[in-house]
């Protein structure tokens, strides 16, 4: 085994062990103690996050913040991974932004000038636009941690009406168009509700919750799957051609989008109950480019905000 392949090996060994002796790596590697000596020497000053102690129960340790062994890409596999990091780019927030960039930096230098260039090319030339919403998450990243350890929160939220204290157990976190949103269970409302990470005002406790004890599905893929799904109102909305595109790019009326052949085109689905303002909302804008034709009360709805815009520009 060459040096470099010792090296190598070393630091996928060290890294599965939490800690370990000189004497075990001499062992295992069938080197000289003075040899892994002068091995872990070098990983150290490459930034290989190691410690020693004396005495005893001395030997060397693993920092927390543990530095991943190499991995080997083809050119492709690193344009798909910078590819795919285009996705973050315009996000305004991320739960880990600084390290985000700085893989970047070092994946992009450890690659030959050809494919540094060619992955520059890509960028500049494909693009996962996402819109500014200038709204800052200053708790996305508590929020990350309480997510994927599985915690209630109790936070101040400031929702469009008014501001609460609420106790949540969040399902997950997913982002959409510029924005990051956490399904949770609400022990106010007694039912699921999305809370914008943004209006997340202060985390004021955070603890463990006993499983089992809230109605919440196991992921949030299972959340996403059946997102908006609900039987209380079957809506039928007819479309011209400008209409069906628009409604092509808000996922949660796509899935109920049909296309004709000729042009335009209809969403008939069902939604739950607490859809139905938004949907009115949304529909509201589209003038003579969407016609709702079932159920009645989204009719009303509509109607019903019609009259409200018109008395506001008419006092």
């Amino acid at each position: 085994m060459s040096k470099a392949e010792r090296l190598i090996e070393m630091m996928i060994t060290i890294n599965a062990k939490k800690d370990f002796t000189v004497g075990e790596l001499a062992k295992e590697f069938s080197v000289s103690k003075r040899t892994i000596l002068r091995d872990l020497q070098e990983l150290e000053q490459a930034g290989f996050p190691l410690y020693s102690e004396v005495g005893a129960a001395g030997g060397y340790h693993i920092l927390k913040e543990r530095i991943l062994p190499p991995i080997t890409f083809s050119e492709n596999e690193a344009k798909a991974i910078f590819f795919a990091c285009q996705a973050l780019k315009f996000y305004h927030d991320l739960p880990f932004e600084q390290e985000t960039i700085s893989v970047l930096k070092k994946f992009l230098n450890c690659l030959p000038l050809d494919i540094q260039s060619s992955i520059t090319q890509i960028q500049n030339s494909v693009v996962f636009w996402i819109p500014d919403r200038h709204c800052d998450s200053p708790l996305l990243k508590p929020m990350f941690h309480i997510v994927v350890n599985h915690h209630s929160a109790t936070i101040q939220y400031s929702s469009t009406h008014s501001e609460s204290i609420r106790t949540i157990i969040p399902i997950g976190l997913y982002a959409m168009n510029g924005l990051w949103y956490c399904p949770a269970y609400c022990t106010v409302a007694n039912q699921i509700r999305e809370f914008r990470i943004d209006r997340i005002k202060e985390i004021i406790e955070e603890k463990p919750y006993p499983k089992g004890k809230f109605p919440v599905p196991a992921s949030i893929q299972e959340y996403l799957e059946r997102l908006e799904i609900g039987n209380d109102y079957h809506i039928k909305i007819k479309l011209t051609d400008i209409g069906a595109k628009r409604c092509e790019t808000e996922f949660l009326l796509a899935r109920g989008l049909k296309t004709f052949p000729t042009g335009g085109g209809i969403i008939d689905m069902k939604i739950r109950h607490a859809t139905l303002d938004w949907v009115a909302n949304y529909f509201l804008s589209f003038g003579n480019n969407a016609t709702v034709l079932e159920p009645p009360e989204l009719v009303e709805l509509i109607k019903q905000k019609i009259y409200e815009l018109h008395q506001h520009y008419c006092r």
